[in-house]
């Protein structure tokens, strides 16, 4: 089936654009390294984004809590994942790690949403009163990682009843086993599309008035 996206109702979710994970001598990166390779991550980002800003599609930066000190250290319960943020100190606020890519960086009038602490960018921020506020119904996801932080964005964001687009070559996990469970297992279950870069690429540029 091919997807339509109109412009004024559809929005680019850009996840954790940040130095740490996509930069060389970002912490995560060089995990991430390996599958971002393998699928063009970061060309297909800046693809993504020329591409919807080019078309007048909405470009929204969701990006992760910035760890700053005390951060999770008095939780009752922080998740696994929030541990190896409080011992690593991944995308710490005020550090080169936390700025965003120097390719992905919002323009002026683009939205940044409040951080989120877990894997949704949607739960307990105001993404979605962002984009109920500019009619946006379509959403497509990009960014890291595959089978966390878009994977929950995504799953949330069908809930509230939005369309849902993942695009598979223009994110990455940690590995090829998170890929495919993003993609071939678990996206099937709630996205109404995947797809590649260069077929959204095709679905934008035809969406073209």
């Amino acid at each position: 089936m091919t997807e339509t996206y109109d412009p004024g109702r559809t929005a680019v979710l850009l996840i954790d654009p940040y130095n740490d994970f996509l930069s060389e001598g970002g912490k995560v990166w060089p995990r991430l390294e390996p599958v971002a390779d393998e699928v063009g991550l970061l060309d297909h980002l800046r693809s993504v984004i020329a591409s919807a800003r080019a078309t007048g599609v909405r470009v929204v930066f969701v990006p992760h809590r910035r760890w700053e000190p005390g951060d999770y250290e008095t939780w009752d319960h922080p998740t696994p994942s929030q541990r190896k943020i409080q011992r690593s100190h991944h995308f710490a606020r005020g550090s080169w790690g936390g700025e965003f890519h120097p390719d992905l960086r919002p323009r002026a009038g683009e939205t940044v949403v409040q951080e989120h602490w877990g894997s949704s960018g949607f739960a307990n921020t105001d993404l979605d009163m962002q984009l109920k506020q500019h009619g946006i119904t379509h959403v497509v996801l990009v960014g890291v990682l595959a089978n966390t932080c878009v994977e929950a964005t995504a799953r949330f964001a069908m809930e509230l009843g939005y369309h849902v687009t993942l695009v598979r070559d223009a994110t990455a996990a940690l590995g090829p086993e998170m890929m495919r469970a993003a993609h071939e297992l678990n996206g099937p279950t709630f996205a109404q599309a995947i797809v590649t870069t260069d077929r959204l690429l095709a679905a934008f540029d035809g969406s073209r008035t």
